[in-house]
């Protein structure tokens, strides 16, 4: 059966979207919205109108045939805990992002949009992999407190993609390997998965592990809980603190590491340091999750856009490399990941899931 897959990716000030035919990408175009032009909408919700048509008039100047596509994949947003896989868009999943019932993000926008290009084509939409599946071992869930609990949210579209890629390629199935992957671009997550599950995986929005160009990560929580009580700072002033103005950009003042790069080989002992310090970090996290397997893993896969910095991933791999192989799959990858969701899900090599709210 011929795969002709749209897929949409929306981000905070950009929307992405490609055409995929059979695994082959025949066009990838990126949007950007500058912030005069968001700044009209209340709501995430209330810019679906606006980027569908931008998507629209994008694809009638390309003169691309939409009764040609076979199915629309968009990227997942926030929603309740699920596993990983691939849902079937439906009236409950767009009235929980719609309603930003466990939050606001542009990636709620992804299924919204999939949604109205697919509807009246009457082909298939789905979401594959949002930021919230949760595949947690339930002793991976324990924190230190009985009114906090380790929550999933990670790059889990990345990540499964890239695992199943290694497996792929190391003719395996990803269900019988044990892997660690790292995911580095403004938030940094370290997943371990174990029998085709992320049965471990820091909480890489704003809670902990390794800190990331605008993220703190895991923090000294005495002196933390300290500062918040200084009367010196409001709740959304730390909230930004942890996530957003934390990490390179509360260090150094950017949120670039090629930047960090650049100030480190102009002599900053500074920049030095907490480049470092990153890498060092990243690290001792995928030295953790080893542990957590008993040291039985496959393969260390290193990923997101970090990844393209060679010196960064070597000094990685210098200290990880006696757990495991180490293998370096630079970039983000998002909208292929989509599509070869879409072309499983259309073929049946994937199970097609319900959203159950």
């Amino acid at each position: 059966m011929p795969s002709v897959v749209l897929v949409i990716n929306p981000g905070s000030t950009s929307t992405k979207f490609a055409v995929f035919s059979d695994g082959a990408c025949l066009f990838e175009q990126g949007l950007s919205h500058s912030s005069e032009e968001l700044s009209r909408f209340s709501s995430i919700a209330s810019q679906y109108e606006f980027r569908k048509e931008a998507i629209q008039r994008s694809l009638e100047e390309r003169r691309f045939d939409l009764a040609t596509l076979n199915a629309v994949v968009g990227r997942g947003g926030l929603l309740h805990p699920i596993p990983g896989g691939t849902y079937r868009i439906t009236e409950a999943m767009k009235a929980d992002l719609t309603a930003a019932k466990y939050g606001e993000h542009a990636s709620n926008l992804g299924a919204l949009i999939a949604d109205a290009f697919a509807s009246p084509l009457g082909i298939p939409a789905f979401i594959a992999d949002p930021v919230v599946v949760d595949e947690l071992d339930e002793v991976a869930r324990v924190s230190g407190h009985k009114l906090f609990k380790r929550i999933s949210i990670f790059h889990a579209l990345n990540q499964k993609a890239v695992a199943r890629r290694y497996a792929r390629e190391h003719s395996s199935r990803y269900e019988d390997l044990n892997l660690i992957v790292a995911h580095m671009g403004g938030g940094v997550s370290v997943g371990l998965h174990m029998g085709g599950k992320v049965a471990d995986v820091n909480q890489a929005l704003n809670g902990e592990g390794p800190f990331s160009p605008e993220r703190a990560g895991t923090l000294p929580v005495g002196d933390l809980a300290r500062l918040c009580f200084s009367g010196k700072y409001s709740l959304p002033e730390v909230l930004k603190m942890i996530s957003g103005k934390g990490g390179m950009v509360s260090f150094l003042g950017t949120n670039d590491m090629r930047e960090v790069d650049r100030m480190r080989r102009e002599g900053s002992a500074e920049a030095d340091l907490y480049y470092k310090a990153f890498t060092y970090q990243v690290g001792k996290y995928i030295g953790a999750q080893a542990a957590a397997a008993c040291g039985r893993i496959d393969a260390i896969i290193l990923t997101g856009g970090i990844a393209h910095s060679k010196e960064l991933t070597d000094r990685i791999a210098a200290m990880v490399s006696f757990i495991a192989p180490v293998v370096v799959y630079p970039g983000e990858g998002e909208l292929q990941a989509l599509a070869v969701a879409g072309a499983m899900a259309l073929s049946g090599e994937e199970e097609i899931k319900e959203y159950v709210p």
